[in-house]
């Protein structure tokens, strides 16, 4: 990559245009996503390519019905979160890590509907049979 022009003039002679060449210093020589690099200015005055890591995506929810990602959850890539302490990696509350409040609020109103689903169920059988032992009376 030709990135800075340097003017050099000899006694005598016409200013001649050098250019400072970048080159990659690892083995891989194409510009894949794990190749990406920045550029950067070394104390020598030399323009150098630095490597930069990938960036991290925070968790989706576990049900996959919301499309933001979880708040209060690092976004940083897997070898780094394995370093992290837990506090980073959930919030104080029932599926942190994994749902997000609305689908942990919606799992809580459905388990309650089930269980109010089943005692009624339940009551209604209780009576049915109630109402055929008073017919047989």
């Amino acid at each position: 990559m030709i990135l800075k022009e340097r003017i050099y003039a000899l006694p005598g002679m016409v200013s001649i245009r050098m250019v400072q060449r970048l080159t990659y210093h690892r083995r891989l020589s194409y510009s894949t996503a794990s190749n990406k690099t920045r550029l950067s200015r070394t104390p020598g005055n030399r323009i150098v390519y630095l490597y930069t890591k990938k960036a991290g995506k925070a968790p989706k929810s576990a049900r996959g019905v919301c499309p933001g990602r979880l708040r209060g959850v690092h976004a940083v890539r897997p070898e780094v979160l394995m370093r992290l302490c837990k506090t980073k990696k959930h919030v104080s509350r029932a599926y942190s890590g994994s749902m997000c409040v609305k689908c942990v609020c919606d799992r809580i109103k459905r388990a309650f509907l089930i269980e109010e689903k089943k005692i009624v169920v339940k009551v209604l059988k209780t009576q049915a049979q109630n109402q055929k032992a008073k017919f047989k009376k």
